[in-house]
């Protein structure tokens, strides 16, 4: 598997699809830039889904979440892209992204998104 940032992710089989169990990652150190200034926009990412027939691989994730640093981006849309990235490759039961943007300008955002939609 490459090192390079990719909008690929990747999944393997769920070791447990009889089983409905949750899966959380917690992403610090994500990054992207803001759509109107170019400045990078720094965020953890959560996310936390319960597996259908796949899981998602943790490298692919990483790399996936990195190929974000050259991306132009409003957080609203960051958020809900990965959410739709995730669904796409994984099928997941239910999903939860949460976009918990560092303070910018005075404020503090923090976006989540889910599948299926409350």
């Amino acid at each position: 598997m490459s090192t390079e940032p990719t909008h690929a992710l990747e999944v393997f089989a769920n070791p447990r699809p009889g089983r409905n169990y949750e899966i959380s990652f917690e992403c610090p150190e994500f990054t992207c830039l803001c759509p109107r200034t170019g400045q990078p926009d720094f965020a953890t990412i959560r996310i936390a889904y319960t597996p259908g027939e796949h899981c998602v691989e943790l490298k692919s994730l990483k790399l996936y979440l990195w190929s974000y640093r050259d991306t132009g981006a409003f957080h609203e849309e960051v958020t809900n892209r990965i959410l739709d990235d995730l669904v796409a490759a994984c099928h997941p039961v239910r999903i939860r992204v949460v976009g918990d943007f560092l303070v910018r300008g005075g404020i503090h955002t923090v976006i989540t998104a889910t599948f299926p939609d409350r």
